[in-house]
Formats: structure tokens, sequence, C-alpha cells
């Protein structure tokens, strides 16, 4: 499946929803992007990154209990 981003106006921007819905689910998908997707998905893919590299360090189920318990 590839991915394609447009750019609509307002004024036809139901018509082309409308339009992209008679497609099923299957075939077409609509994908919100907004620029906090976009900086999330970056951030994201930056911690995948390092967890795949070994730089990335975690903490027990426990720590990290006793970390929001001094935060809050």
């Amino acid at each position: 499946m590839k991915t394609l981003q447009l750019k609509v106006n307002d004024k036809v921007y139901d018509k082309v929803l409308a339009l992209l819905g008679k497609f099923n689910k299957d075939e077409i998908e609509i994908i919100s992007t907004n620029e906090n997707f976009i900086a999330t998905k970056k951030n994201l893919q930056n911690e995948l990154s390092e967890i795949e590299q070994g730089k990335a360090s975690f903490v027990s189920e426990e720590e990290l209990k006793c970390r929001l318990d001094k935060i809050v």
C-alpha cells in the first residue's frame, strides 16, 4: 500500500472525504497528520533507534512507581 499526502481546500474538504469514504478500509485508510503527530512519530523513531542500538536504559515497574511517587 502506498501513502499519499494531500493538501485540500476547506471548500472541497467534505467532498473529498465523502469520495474517499466510498472505498472500504482495505482499499483506502485515512491517516490524519498534524504537526503534533509528526513530532511524536519522530520522537518514537528516535527512541526505537536507541533501543535497537543498545543505548536505551530501562527501569523496573517498581522503580517507575517510586519515581512517579516522587514527582506527584
